[in-house]
């Protein structure tokens, strides 16, 4: 007599299935495409300098005004996303564009080419940001936003770890220029992920259009707005990744040597990036669990490891398994953190203001991280690396404080 085996169901939540199609179809998109878009990113350096023979400067300068218009976007985005069904039609576009613009890189000729394909890609990954966020919101229980979000930036991360390796291989096999060509594939991937998953969404009720407004007060207001600052503060903190590898760097360096210091460096930002893919699942679990406070105090529990990663970096120390500490918890606190961000600001937001909440987010976070990297970078410069961590710990500790007053506030409107 035979059995057989039915197939494995769902998680589910009390108010039904959470890990469904339409989940999975965003954390594919969002796997795919940082895939697809880490591969110019980690081949950008090589093209500009060894192949068109540009400065450092100009890496510089196009990063910066990259970075500074996707930041832009992502606000624009946010209004755009706040009609359920125009929403739909910015995030395809967002994956397909950014996957087109970023791949076409490989054919320019000249710096201000780059420079122009780079800007407009990262300006449509702007654009779809608060689009996909919304569109992760509608599909599941309010009970499972931690758990939803925490699995698209679970897949998230694995993109963040597989792009590069991806993009070393294709290097080895046909070149820089073919190889930032090639990335174009996983992006048109996301971009159909992106499709499946709207597939899988129930359509708007609503045919009318949500006139575009710019909404910023309502977005401010209640315990969505005292979270948006206690976030900002911690942006303020949250230098890129970066300045973390160029410190442990610097302090291997003299045992070491240069390259070798390089390669240990990278290593463990690869462990960094390893610990945010872990961390993100269960910090959404755990989100759901504590109820309608969880996500900020899963947040509080990130901004506290994050505190703890910098200040282990104020310590002149090059031991690596010393340094290896301090990757992990910012890791872990990355991987946390954005989990709870997203799943905050979901169960806050009233529904037509979805897009412009999450829109607010992002562009908190481009605008937090520019300043922090910015700041840190030249009191670093100035004064000393350990000087610029213990300013970056001090917004940690800051935005710790913010956050327990605001768990503060709400559990004190809960008993009224």
């Amino acid at each position: 007599m035979t059995t057989q085996s039915t197939p494995a169901e769902p998680e589910t939540t009390p108010d039904g299935p959470w890990l469904t199609p339409g989940v999975r179809g965003i954390g594919t998109a969002s796997f795919l495409a940082d895939v697809g878009h880490e591969i110019p990113t980690a081949l950008l350096p090589s093209l500009l300098t060894s192949t068109l023979g540009a400065p450092a400067a100009a890496l510089g300068a196009i990063e910066g005004v990259s970075d500074a218009l996707a930041g832009a976007a992502r606000f624009g985005g946010g209004v755009l996303a706040d009609d359920p069904a125009r929403r739909r039609k910015v995030a395809v576009g967002g994956y397909a564009t950014t996957a087109v613009l970023g791949a076409a890189t490989a054919g320019a000729t000249t710096v201000w080419q780059v420079g122009l394909l780079r800007a407009a890609a990262w300006t449509a990954r702007g654009l779809r940001v608060p689009a996909r966020n919304a569109l992760l919101a509608d599909i599941v229980p309010a009970n499972a936003y931690g758990r939803a979000y925490g699995f698209e930036r679970m897949m998230d991360n694995l993109g963040a770890i597989f792009g590069p390796l991806l993009a070393l291989g294709l290097v080895a096999w046909v070149g820089v220029q073919w190889a930032i060509g090639l990335s174009v594939i996983p992006g048109l991937l996301a971009a159909t992920a992106i499709i499946y998953a709207i597939r899988k969404t129930p359509r708007p009720t609503s045919r009318d259009k949500v006139p575009l407004r710019i909404r910023i007060k309502p977005v401010l207001k209640g315990d969505l707005g005292r979270l948006l600052g206690a976030v900002a503060a911690f942006e303020v903190g949250n230098v890129a990744a970066t300045l973390l590898i160029l410190r442990a760097s610097d302090l291997l360096a003299p045992e070491h040597g240069t390259k070798t210091a390089t390669t240990i460096a990278l290593g463990l930002y690869t462990a960094y990036n390893v610990a945010a893919t872990l961390a993100s699942v269960p910090a959404g679990r755990l989100s759901d669990r504590l109820g309608s406070r969880g996500p900020v105090l899963v947040l509080a529990a990130g901004v506290a490891a994050f505190a703890a990663a910098y200040g282990l970096f104020t310590v002149n120390e090059a031991a690596i398994a010393f340094l290896a500490i301090p990757f992990l918890l910012a890791g872990i606190g990355i991987g946390t953190v954005e989990t709870a961000q997203h799943s905050a600001v979901a169960a806050l937001a009233p529904t037509h203001l979805r897009g412009s909440a999450f829109g607010m987010l992002a562009t908190v976070q481009s605008l937090g991280n520019l300043a922090a990297s910015t700041t840190a970078g030249l009191l670093w410069s100035t004064i000393s690396p350990t000087a610029a961590f213990i300013y970056l710990t001090t917004w940690m500790t800051l935005a710790l404080a913010g956050l327990i007053l605001s768990a503060l506030q709400a559990r004190r409107t809960d008993r009224a």
